[in-house]
């Protein structure tokens, strides 16, 4: 049924998270400051219902309404590995905050959703000692909400590794259907256990572990996502290519040696890193992945180079950088998505997006599930 249940985005971006959801979902309000991501969330969305603006200047009224779930993916930079570690006092990630003052006064309007679904980078759970996902879980905890995490990578999905930690809130009155939750389970991702245990007692008692039924093996590969049709100027030249294998180090080497004598089409993935040398100095280095798994999608605003595409055949190595046609392939987004013209915008928009397979399934797994027992629930 078209409709049936409605959301809010917020940090909207290109849209994934609305495209994940599906048909089954309205979209209510979206947001985003990003004049460059909302000129693309228009063109794909003509009714989108977005609010071009920062966060602080949505106005609260708009979310004085019956919505089910409030979907957010607020900037990961600041949590991020490959960025400045800051946390909550980050920028960017700093953001979480007026958010929350907006989740705070729909909630105290009455118009409390059903459902909070908060995304980031996995190392949220380790930003500050775990003090900053203390301060997610109490936030969301405080204003009535159930609160769990669960880690989901997409290339469970998709051929491109990439981990996402989604912290799901819902309202504490709600009767979640056993098969979801469990109020007490010792089991799950070692790293989501670290994060609880160390948790005040205070908000043990509000948690919830979610159950996932077993994921069925993604059927396609990185060769699957390739695309066809790239024009020669976009291939690097034997000497740039030359340039970059030099900077693998011998395991890296190594690799490419193997692939070559495979005698086989290989195709893989190479990033450039900051790596301690024998002295411990930082030295570039070429790292190739050659598991039929793209690396994650960063973003350079992330502290992360671009990926480099790496097809081997016997002695032959070709290198280019991956087309906007790829990434677009690597997040799961349909056909029909139109994205940006210039490449850099292009990895921008995906490297900051959310994966829409996995967005599918949560709202197949736990979304949709939950809100058919309160509606259920409100029938009997």
């Amino acid at each position: 049924m078209a409709g049936k249940y409605s959301f809010a985005e917020f940090f909207s971006g290109g849209g994934m998270a609305r495209i994940g959801l599906g048909n089954s979902w309205k979209c209510v309000l979206a947001n985003d400051n990003d004049p460059q991501k909302c000129e693309i969330y228009r063109k794909n969305f003509s009714d989108s219902h977005l609010q071009q603006c920062d966060i602080l200047d949505l106005p609260n009224s708009l979310l004085h309404k019956n919505i089910d779930l409030y979907w957010a993916s607020s900037p990961c930079q600041d949590f991020s590995l490959a960025g400045n570690c800051r946390g909550l006092e980050g920028k960017k990630s700093s953001v979480f905050h007026p958010w929350m003052e907006q989740v705070k006064q729909a909630v105290c309007a009455g118009h409390a959703p059903k459902i909070i679904a908060f995304e980031n980078v996995v190392g949220l759970l380790s930003a500050r000692g775990g003090s900053d996902f203390e301060i997610v879980v109490h936030e969301i905890a405080s204003i009535g909400y159930s609160v769990g995490a669960l880690i989901l990578d997409a290339k469970k999905f998709l051929p491109h590794s990439r981990p996402r930690l989604f912290v799901i809130g819902v309202l504490e009155k709600t009767d979640v259907p056993s098969a979801l939750s469990s109020a007490s389970l010792s089991s799950g991702s070692a790293r989501i256990q670290k994060a609880y245990d160390k948790l005040p007692d205070a908000l043990k008692s509000k948690w919830v572990w979610w159950n996932i039924e077993d994921i069925e093996a993604r059927s396609t590969s990185l060769v699957d996502i390739v695309d066809k049709m790239v024009p020669e100027k976009l291939w690097f030249s034997e000497e740039r290519t030359k340039k970059l294998v030099d900077l693998m180090n011998e395991t890296h080497a190594a690799k490419l040696n193997m692939a070559k004598k495979s005698g086989k089409l290989v195709i893989g993935t190479v990033y450039k890193r900051g790596r301690p040398d024998n002295t411990g100095k930082i030295v570039q280095c070429a790292e190739l992945r050659l598991d039929g798994v793209a690396g994650c999608l960063r973003t350079p605003r992330g502290g992360s180079s671009k990926q480099t595409l790496m097809i081997i055949k016997d002695t032959h190595v070709r290198a280019r950088l991956l087309t906007a046609f790829e990434t677009s392939k690597l997040m799961g987004l349909p056909e029909w998505y139109s994205m940006p013209e210039n490449f850099n915008q292009a990895y921008q928009l995906a490297g900051d997006g959310v994966a829409v397979p996995v967005v599918r399934f949560l709202a197949e797994k736990i979304f949709e599930p939950i809100l058919e027992s309160i509606s259920i629930a409100k029938a009997a």
